[in-house]
């Protein structure tokens, strides 16, 4: 509890800046100021002692406006600074433009050797590209799944001081949360339907990932903009075995409409001949009639004909 109390106290605030134009004339003003009075001071020095004191007072003003050139710090738009004073929090610079700072904070930023960047936070969009998983799906199965997330920055304070790493933080909670989304629902839709899957619900189960991560990036100060699944299969070892099931029930849907269609052909034909008197068939015959239909209308193969010259009866 302690810890937490802790972190809800580092919340982001603005730097104290200043324009970095109206800096950078002081300094100059500074530099020159050093120069003129060394070289005075330089000038007079053998013939009046008292004049030696500006020499010492010349070197004062140049190492001043050499530590306040140190303050000086340039922001182009969606980058930000994070400032600490002495190891406490001082602030936080987020506008773009040239600006001057406390020549004595430093800049801090635990990513920027993930990042291969300096020590600028950057507050435009990114994108995290996960590695593949193996889960169990909510059968059990073993399936292989990553997500690709889009993030961005939006509480500099709390992605610096409330995690060790946030790119290494965010990537382990976005493990955990396709971890646990995975397991709630079946990698593809049952027989009847009527339920979700990862397959086949993506815009709902994006919309739960994307949930489950921002609750987690929170903490972190992070902004999730977009989660989708990027790659979704099944294992290997039972990749084969998967494939001739969706194989099998595809040939039984197959069949299924076959049968329905050739039932309903086999019911107007019927309803035809009896309709219009065309022929008067028995029982017996209508059996035989129906037979050979099916037979015609659900083989493989097309039908041989066989011309009938003689009587049905």
């Amino acid at each position: 509890m302690e810890n937490e109390k802790i972190l809800k106290e580092v919340e982001e605030k603005s730097a104290h800046e200043k324009s970095g134009w109206g800096m950078l004339v002081v300094v100059i003003l500074c530099f020159i100021a050093a120069i003129v009075v060394f070289a005075i001071g330089a000038a007079g020095m053998d013939r009046n002692g008292a004049l030696g004191a500006l020499v010492a007072v010349g070197i004062v003003l140049f190492l001043v406006a050499l530590v306040l050139a140190c303050g000086f710090k340039t922001l182009q738009p969606n980058e930000s600074y994070v400032f600490t004073l002495f190891g406490k929090y001082y602030g936080s610079l987020k506008r773009d433009g040239f600006f001057w700072v406390n020549p004595f904070c430093s800049t801090v930023n635990p990513a920027r050797a993930m990042m291969g960047t300096n020590r600028k936070l950057s507050l435009k969009a990114m994108t995290l590209n996960n590695e593949k998983q193996k889960v169990n799906d909510e059968e059990g199965n073993p399936i292989e799944i990553s997500v690709v997330v889009i993030w961005r920055i939006v509480n500099t304070a709390r992605a610096v001081f409330n995690v060790d790493n946030y790119m290494a933080y965010l990537s382990t909670q976005c493990d955990a949360a396709i971890r646990q989304v995975a397991r709630q629902y079946p990698y593809d839709v049952s027989s009847n339907g009527d339920e979700k899957s990862l397959r086949g619900s993506a815009q709902e189960v994006a919309d739960i990932l994307r949930g489950e991560i921002q609750e987690r990036a929170d903490m972190a100060g992070i902004e999730i903009l977009e989660a989708r699944i990027s790659h979704l299969a099944y294992a290997p070892e039972i990749a084969a075995a998967m494939l001739q099931r969706q194989q099998a029930s595809a040939i039984i849907a197959a069949r299924q409409k076959i049968v329905e269609g050739a039932v309903s052909m086999v019911k107007m034909a019927l309803d035809k001949l009896s309709d219009e008197q065309i022929v008067d068939l028995d029982d017996e015959r209508k059996a035989q009639m129906v037979s050979n239909l099916l037979v015609v209308l659900c083989g493989n193969k097309d039908a041989q004909p066989i011309v009938n010259s003689g009587s049905i009866y």
